[in-house]
């Protein structure tokens, strides 16, 4: 069963600031409490985003699109402990001022229905903390 998620939030960093960032595809470890360790291999379009999550779980990202016009990243999810057939993500900025932007993430999965409730709850909680700590690490 397709799920789609969006979280999406107002931030007060300037969108330009946020896209870099976001591009910058490494740095999650600083805004997600649940990612302890954040490494990427290569830059842009098929760079590989290794995560270890604080629980031990290791998961592996492949970029597949910026467009650095749009400010939107798209990443695909190759390796993950969760339940997903598959696992697809989108992070759009845009500018609302000078001092704030739009961050929309949408994650698209692929899961079984017996653990689609836990696992949109989990993900759900999980961006949210993530894109609060984008911003607040930005404020800085």
């Amino acid at each position: 069963m397709t799920e789609q998620l969006n979280i999406t939030k107002i931030i007060t960093v300037n969108a330009d600031q946020a896209w870099a960032a976001i591009s910058g595809i490494g740095g999650l470890d600083r805004w997600f409490p649940i990612i302890a360790d954040c490494s990427v291999l290569g830059a842009g379009v098929g760079a590989t985003r290794f995560l270890t999550l604080v629980d031990g779980g290791k998961i592996t990202d492949r970029i597949e699109a910026i467009d650095h016009q749009q400010r939107s990243l798209r990443y695909n999810r190759i390796e993950s402990p969760f339940p997903v057939q598959s696992y697809l993500g989108t992070v759009n900025i845009s500018k609302v001022n000078d001092n704030s932007a739009k961050l929309s993430w949408t994650v698209e999965i692929d899961v079984q229905e017996e653990q689609r409730e836990a696992l949109v709850e989990l993900i759900h909680r999980a961006i949210t903390e993530g894109v609060d700590g984008l911003e607040k690490d930005l404020q800085q």
